[in-house]
């Protein structure tokens, strides 16, 4: 005899979003190739990351490593009820040109002590007066009966935190000209 299958399977939650900036895509490669960006992008989010690597291609790529230190009192309650008082989560990003003037980007999260992570891809493209950022990402957090919702929360919040980095990013380009 078979045993009953469980409601317990975990299936990833996507989220796809689109942020416009004023800065150009050029602008914006340019920021995401700079350790002083990067530097003053982690201080103005609380200072919770640090940057452990930033490497720049010969392709004109740029690759970037954050390890996060997070907290509870940082976390959305749901959040910080199934995760350890500190834990760790190294975030790296990637921004390569691709030949018509866009950079494609691919953002990997991994959760160090704890059942989640996330990827994500972009593109940024010139638009009217700036650029346009096109999102696709996906956020799983492998918890029994609440996966789900952190999913949810955390899938909410993306777009926020993204035109948050997309505005800071605009104002930092903005202030370096």
């Amino acid at each position: 005899m078979q045993p009953a299958v469980d409601n317990l399977s975990f299936v990833p939650r996507s989220v796809e979003f689109s942020i416009k900036s004023s800065a150009s895509v050029e602008q914006i490669h340019a920021a995401f190739s700079a350790e002083d960006y990067w530097l003053a992008r982690l201080a103005a989010f609380g200072g919770f990351g640090t940057l452990d690597s930033l490497i720049i291609d010969t392709d004109g790529s740029a690759t970037v490593v954050i390890v996060h230190e997070l907290r509870h009192d940082g976390l959305p309650a749901l959040v910080a009820k199934f995760f350890p008082l500190n834990w760790q989560v190294v975030q790296t990003e990637t921004w390569s040109p691709i030949g018509d003037g866009s950079v494609r980007g691919k953002v990997g999260i991994a959760t160090l002590g704890a059942p989640g992570s996330g990827l994500g891809t972009a593109l940024l493209a010139p638009a009217r007066n700036g650029s346009r950022l096109n999102c696709t990402a996906t956020v799983e957090f492998n918890v029994p009966l609440v996966g789900g919702k952190i999913e949810s929360v955390i899938g909410r919040s993306l777009a926020h935190q993204f035109s948050d980095v997309q505005r800071f990013t605009a104002n930092w380009i903005m202030k370096d000209t």
